[in-house]
């Protein structure tokens, strides 16, 4: 019991939700990659290499948690340059050799393994932006120097990820809006901020319609997948049900067909019927998968572990003494939730299609390697505040005790001075 005790430190409510969500992810990635094993031939190969990852990432997770918070500072220092040089080789490489998985160069392979710079990217812009955060804190809020800071290390990721992945450049760079607000930032200085963000919008959306079906743009070889996510989003209209044509927009109608045959407690692991219609049904449409097997119960349990963790983020932030910690704890819990709800909408037709996977659910490498990682650090930062809290108990026994101490030494004299005893000569 020690043992596991010593392993498993930190606050062991991130610890049950990252051990349900896995539990999750292994029923529903074994039901929902249907299509991987009839491609494979093999029954348990997909599921048996989910399974290796999870495990790695429970390993990576016990690492990273025995990391103290203070050496999550440094990892800026490597990770961005590296970060930089990654995605653009990604991207040149793209359109040098034309060599892109669904029409996106995102990955590449690093001595047989095959991984995404954009995940590592993410996680070194959040501790970046944690760390200046934490050290342009003046009294009346964050320095104006850190706006600029920010800026420019979120802008030049951003601008690498969104030729090929445009969704993840949006979110990442809505969560650092966030923790900019967290972070005291001037108001003034985010609502100039919002202000170009909707004009750069509002022209990115007409160029996108404008420009036609086969564009050859360098680095805007997606504007026509964009333009149809979008026009398809905003087409709201009525369709007779002898008139609707399945075949187009395959994903977002078996998705919805999947959420609207479930009912209260679902179908059952196992039984479902859209997973076998859905190609990424283990990944981007998951969400859809879970509510037809579980229900809506069981989507909404999933719901309220993503709301669970970033309320227990913000209750482990708010015992941190220092800034640091606190605002990486927050990041990568905004992060991780803002994903989620990302996955979730789309899956819901609450949101354009998007490659957004479901953080700890979906099956992946890269990703799921890195929000064990993320995992890991709030875990760390809460072994720090668990120190602070025995210190301050330390620290209250001893002034009860030489409170103690001061009354009994005092009480004898007392006792003597208050006593109706003669003195005799």
């Amino acid at each position: 019991m020690d043992l596991i005790r010593n392993i498993f430190k930190g606050d062991k409510v991130i610890w049950i939700i990252f051990l349900c969500l896995c539990l999750i992810s292994i029923i529903e990635v074994f039901s929902a990659a249907s299509t991987l094993t009839y491609k494979s031939g093999d029954h348990w190969a997909p599921i048996t290499q989910h399974s290796v990852i999870l495990m790695v990432g429970v390993v990576v997770v016990v690492l990273m948690h025995n990391i103290p918070y203070k050496w999550f500072q440094v990892f800026p220092v490597f990770l961005i340059p590296l970060s930089l040089c990654l995605l653009a080789f990604v991207t040149l490489m793209g359109v040098i050799t034309g060599d892109r998985v669904n029409g996106a160069a995102r990955w590449m392979t690093f001595f047989g393994i095959q991984f995404q710079p954009s995940e590592v990217a993410k996680m070194a812009v959040v501790i970046a932006v944690s760390f200046i955060l934490s050290k342009k804190q003046d009294d009346e809020g964050a320095n104006p120097k850190a706006f600029k800071y920010i800026m420019i290390i979120t802008g030049l990721i951003c601008l690498l990820i969104a030729p090929e992945n445009l969704s993840t450049a949006l979110l990442l760079f809505g969560v650092v809006v966030l923790m900019m607000f967290i972070g005291r930032v001037a108001m003034k200085k985010l609502a100039m901020l919002f202000g170009s963000l909707a004009l750069a919008g509002g022209l990115l959306v007409a160029i996108v319609l404008i420009t036609p079906e086969k564009s050859e743009i360098p680095f805007l070889h997606r504007l026509s997948t964009w333009k149809s996510r979008i026009t398809n989003f905003a087409d709201k209209e009525e369709v007779p049900a002898a008139k609707f044509d399945i075949d187009k927009d395959g994903q977002i109608a078996h998705a919805r067909i999947a959420i609207a045959t479930s009912n209260l407690i679902g179908k059952a692991p196992g039984n479902s019927v859209q997973r076998d219609f859905l190609s990424q049904a283990f990944s981007d449409f998951i969400f859809a998968i879970i509510i037809e097997e579980l229900g809506l119960i069981g989507g909404v349990f999933v719901v309220m572990l993503y709301i669970w963790l970033l309320i227990r983020a913000g209750r482990i932030a708010k015992k941190c003494e220092r800034t640091f910690p606190a605002f990486l704890v927050m990041g990568i819990a905004l992060m991780l939730v803002s994903q989620a709800v990302l996955n979730m909408m789309v899956a819901v037709g609450l949101f354009p299609v998007t490659g957004q996977p479901l953080p700890l659910i979906s099956k992946g490498g890269t990703s799921t390697l890195i929000n064990c990682a993320y995992i890991g650090m709030i875990l760390s930062v809460s072994r720090y505040t668990a120190r602070l809290e025995e210190e301050k108990a330390k620290d209250e026994n001893l002034a009860i005790e030489i409170d103690t101490h001061s009354e009994e030494a005092i009480e004898p004299t007392s006792e003597l001075l208050n006593s109706d005893a003669e003195f005799e000569e």
